[in-house]
């Protein structure tokens, strides 16, 4: 029983298909080393082109005739709509880009609006204070003005005073160079 082999019905067809491979490569490799036959293929291959390059035409003309599309049309179509979304993704893109643009000067926008508020501001306040510098301008003119009246008169006081002085001294002269009267004494009386 040991003897006995297994019989393994893939092994078997492995074989013939080798078998059979082996014998239709030589058969082939028979056919190809001959000249007539390669002459004959040869014809074979320009018929068959001729006869595909008629049946083609034929078809386009029929195709045309009854407004199907053809081949070569919708090889047109599929590259025009592979152009169309090559172009739909560069403008998408760049939108993209101009959208990212547009987002960083309002920002750009914003920020300038900021500060130009700031600056108004400050304006407002420098305005304000440029009123107060004239009203205290002004009050200063006057009290400048009043500042030099009494300068004035402080002058015309001392020259006033000064002649007084002067009256007074003379008064004081005129008192020490007087003749004082003598009294008439009566004795006897």
């Amino acid at each position: 029983m040991s003897d006995n082999k297994n019989f393994d019905p893939y092994e078997t067809l492995h074989k013939f298909s080798v078998l059979w491979e082996k014998q239709i490569n030589d058969f082939i490799l028979l056919l190809t080393n001959n000249k007539d036959f390669i002459k004959m293929s040869q014809g074979g291959t320009d018929l068959h082109s001729r006869y595909l390059e008629t049946f083609k035409k034929n078809q386009e003309a029929l195709a045309s005739a009854l407004n199907f599309p053809t081949k070569n049309d919708v090889t047109n179509v599929a590259n025009l709509t592979l152009q169309a979304e090559e172009k739909m993704v560069a403008l998408e893109e760049q939108i993209s880009a101009l959208q990212n643009s547009v987002k960083s000067q309002n920002k750009e926008i914003e920020s300038v609006v900021e500060v130009s508020k700031e600056i108004i501001k400050l304006t407002k306040q420098l305005k304000t204070e440029l009123v107060k510098t004239k009203k205290e301008l002004s009050e200063t003119k006057n009290l400048h003005a009043e500042l030099q009246e009494m300068k004035l008169e402080l002058v015309k006081l001392n020259d006033f005073k000064q002649e007084f002085e002067t009256i007074k001294g003379l008064i004081k002269e005129e008192k020490s160079t007087e003749p004082v009267p003598v009294s008439t004494v009566t004795l006897g009386e």
